[in-house]
């Protein structure tokens, strides 16, 4: 049997992200958002959610380039003044595991987004990080740790196959993607030992902020069996921040996608059944 989530990440980035989403939602295949509880347009996307009661919305914890939730005097050896995470990955992912006093300020700050989560009142759906930092074997032990004390059930594996991709269009899998793959089976094993509900497939690595119609309609017809989530970064517009953090990425094509009858066709066709993650945790 064929189950797909559709999410979109990043939700509370900004008010054009948070918009693309609610329409989505209401008009097209979304179902799911996770969420930025840091994010500058935050209080917009609770508000936005509040509103749209089947929407599914879980934690996009932040541990690399975003904005953190504790005071930057509380985890300096975290972020600088400006409360920014870094965005050198290899750099971080060595304080994160060879640190102690790295460590317990990431401890902290991860159990804080998931306070700040909960402080909103909306159910728990899933959790997972920017820029799937939750691979690294820390941060998905902390996310784990602190989610199991807030509920949380499901936690997204970035594991993309690449048959799909050949099959739905251009695609070159490289030496860094196959070792990706690889490396997440470390994730799938720490979120099942703690009882936690895991996809079997995802799509959105490869072509992040390029999931057009066409690739993703095509993509619909070549979904693998299991659990596969499909993720977004849709917005209405591309204002400056957006065009600062990711100034190739193509938001409002992704937003059309969302809406995009070719893809709701495809999908239906290839009968892969719409499901969200609290839908799967209930029947797990």
């Amino acid at each position: 049997m064929k189950r797909v989530i559709i999410s979109a990440d990043d939700f509370g980035l900004s008010e054009e992200v948070n918009e693309a989403i609610e329409i989505a939602h209401r008009d097209g295949l979304l179902s799911t958002a996770s969420l930025m509880v840091a994010g500058p347009a935050v209080a917009d996307a609770v508000r936005r959610a509040k509103k749209l009661p089947d929407l599914r919305v879980g934690l996009h914890l932040v541990a690399i380039e975003g904005p953190a939730t504790l005071p930057p005097a509380d985890i300096p050896l975290l972020v600088p003044q400006d409360g920014q995470f870094p965005s050198d990955q290899l750099k971080l992912g060595i304080e994160y595991f060879f640190r102690p006093a790295v460590r317990r300020e990431l401890a902290a700050e991860i159990e804080a987004q998931f306070r700040a989560f909960a402080a909103t009142g909306l159910a728990l759906d899933h959790a997972n990080a920017h820029k799937h930092m939750h691979l690294h074997p820390t941060v998905g032990r902390y996310l784990i740790e602190s989610g199991l004390r807030h509920g949380l059930r499901a936690v997204r594996v970035p594991l993309e196959p690449p048959e799909p991709l050949y099959a739905a269009g251009t695609y070159t899998d490289t030496m860094g993607d196959a070792a990706l793959r690889r490396w997440t089976a470390l994730l799938r094993h720490q979120a099942r030992k703690a009882g936690l509900v895991t996809n079997d497939s995802c799509f959105g690595l490869a072509w992040s902020g390029h999931m057009t119609t066409e690739r993703v309609s095509a993509l619909a017809a070549h979904l693998p069996d299991g659990l596969s989530e499909i993720y977004f970064h849709p917005a209405t517009a591309k204002n400056r921040l957006l065009q600062r953090l990711m100034p190739t990425y193509e938001h409002e094509a992704e937003f059309r996608t969302l809406c995009a009858p070719g893809f709701r066709s495809g999908l239906a066709h290839a009968g892969a059944i719409p499901t969200t993650w609290t839908d799967v945790a209930r029947a797990h």
